[in-house]
């Protein structure tokens, strides 16, 4: 079976380096690594209540333990992301995505809100540049231009060898700069 990623970039899915296929690649997947997280310090209370609703973390921190596993049930592909801090606090922070069509991704928090993305390849890089955020009532998907929320979002992913990738995620505001940013360094592998 292709898994999501596979499906939804077709034959450029061919273009990924071994790193990001095995990232990516259908079935049980595991990244174990390490990211720092950052965002500016008058944001603290914007995360905290976002945080409350499954939307990203919101404690900083450098080194941080990063274990991502992936499992597929259905047509969405689980993402379990424990993060544990140099002091033992561990933090989740867990999402589903789902195929949106035209190529794109949505990225679900929690059942109501998402993020829409358009993933594409460059050289050994996935790029995802962010389309809209979503709000999902029912059967009905509504946008949330970003530009009425925390900003446009990006992601790279580079593969490093044929088993590590490095990865970058950035919401970055019009006017408030760089909100937040989490990046790190992984090992892929699959079970």
């Amino acid at each position: 079976m292709k898994s999501l990623m596979q499906r939804v970039l077709g034959t450029d899915w061919d273009k990924l380096p071994p790193a990001l296929q095995l990232h990516y690649r259908f079935g049980t997947t595991t990244d174990t690594g390490s990211m720092e997280i950052e965002y500016p310090r008058f944001m603290q209370p914007v995360w905290s209540i976002l945080r409350l609703f499954g939307a990203l973390v919101d404690r900083k921190g450098t080194g941080v333990s990063t274990v991502v596993e992936k499992s597929v049930i259905g047509e969405r592909q689980f993402w379990r992301r424990t993060i544990t801090y140099p002091d033992g606090q561990v933090l989740r922070f867990d999402s589903f995505w789902v195929a949106a069509g035209n190529g794109d991704v949505i990225e679900f928090v929690n059942p109501v809100l998402g993020l829409q993305m358009s993933p594409f390849v460059v050289g050994n890089r996935l790029h995802y540049r962010g389309v809209r955020f979503i709000a999902k009532l029912g059967s009905v998907m509504v946008p949330i231009p970003e530009c009425l929320t925390l900003g446009h979002a990006t992601i790279i992913e580079e593969a490093l060898d044929d088993r590590h990738f490095a990865m970058d995620f950035r919401l970055t505001h019009p006017i408030f700069g760089q909100l937040f940013r989490y990046s790190g360094r992984f090992e892929a592998a699959s079970r």
